[in-house]
């Protein structure tokens, strides 16, 4: 199985409830697990700023360059600004376009991204500790360069896929679902081909079925790629969620997303998003978790 990762992944955030060491333990589990070999890892490069164009304002990504940012907009966007923050985010959203490229050019059941799924990134800016909207930018590229022309977003973070939805709010080629808790953040939820916005405490059983109508409408729009962003922070001791779903109820999760695009013989694109729990561990045995059976759907 493709695996798409780089230790540069690791950006100093100083004292950061995002804990971007994560993606290097994730893949560390999984060495040891032997679910992943050396072999299997690819190290993306940083994607292009013409790229980042398709999506990004010029005035933003020249602000991104310069650090030219208002107190506020650094507010808006959570994480303080470095070249190596931009450096760091310019890789991980390459990371998703590598996955997007080699998962439609071999028709891989599924590739995993240990890193992405920047869903509250704006055209004009960034908010939630997301500097680019990665998977909006691959999805971009691969409807530009002629290698999918119907594409599906499906969105499990606790939080609601804001910048991703407005990105795509008037393209009918891209359908965007988000499953998240409602009275959470973002309080402004601009609105997806689907949002299910889920009560406090929701917990595994309530939240598989909502899900299930949810993916049906997925599939029916005829995606020919799916990304999808297995947030870890639904997790019922996330320290900014607040859902219910235990381990086993998150392992599931993945599993019948998976198994859904393989069914109907979709590739998957699998972005980690967030995850914060208050023990790093319990976040990356979650993350783990999706790409242990991301590896049974390849297999």
């Amino acid at each position: 199985m493709r695996i798409v990762y780089s230790p540069r992944y690791a950006i100093d955030l100083g004292a950061h409830v995002f804990p971007t060491a994560k993606y290097g333990l994730v893949l560390e589990r999984l060495v040891d697990a032997g679910v992943v070999t050396p072999g299997d890892i690819v190290e993306p490069e940083p994607a292009s700023w013409d790229d980042l164009a398709l999506v990004h304002t010029a005035e933003y990504l020249e602000k991104l360059r310069r650090g030219t940012f208002t107190i506020e907009e650094l507010a808006l966007l959570e994480v303080p600004w470095s070249a190596g923050l931009v450096d760091g985010y310019r890789l991980m959203t390459g990371g998703t376009i590598e996955a997007a490229r080699f998962a439609l050019a071999v028709r891989a059941p599924a590739v995993c991204h240990l890193g992405g799924g920047l869903h509250h990134g704006f055209p004009d800016h960034g908010e939630g500790f997301c500097v680019f909207n990665d998977v909006a930018v691959a999805i971009r590229v691969v409807l530009r360069d002629g290698l999918a022309s119907s594409v599906a977003v499906v969105d499990l973070d606790v939080h609601q896929g804001n910048g991703t939805a407005a990105i795509f709010a008037d393209d009918p080629r891209v359908f965007t679902c988000s499953i998240h808790q409602q009275y959470n953040y973002p309080v402004h939820k601009p609105q997806s081909s689907v949002d299910i916005g889920l009560p406090d405490g929701t917990r595994d059983a309530e939240y598989h079925d909502r899900m299930a109508g949810a993916l049906k409408q997925v599939f029916d729009h005829m995606p020919e790629l799916v990304f999808y962003l297995a947030g870890a922070d639904p997790y019922e001791d996330d320290q900014l969620g607040g859902l219910a779903l235990t381990k086993d109820g998150l392992r599931q999760r993945d599993r019948r997303v998976l198994q859904a695009a393989r069914n109907h013989g979709v590739p998957v694109v699998v972005c980690l998003a967030g995850g914060y729990a208050r023990k790093l561990a319990d976040t990356v045995e979650i993350h783990a978790a999706t790409v242990e059976e991301a590896s049974r759907i390849v297999s």
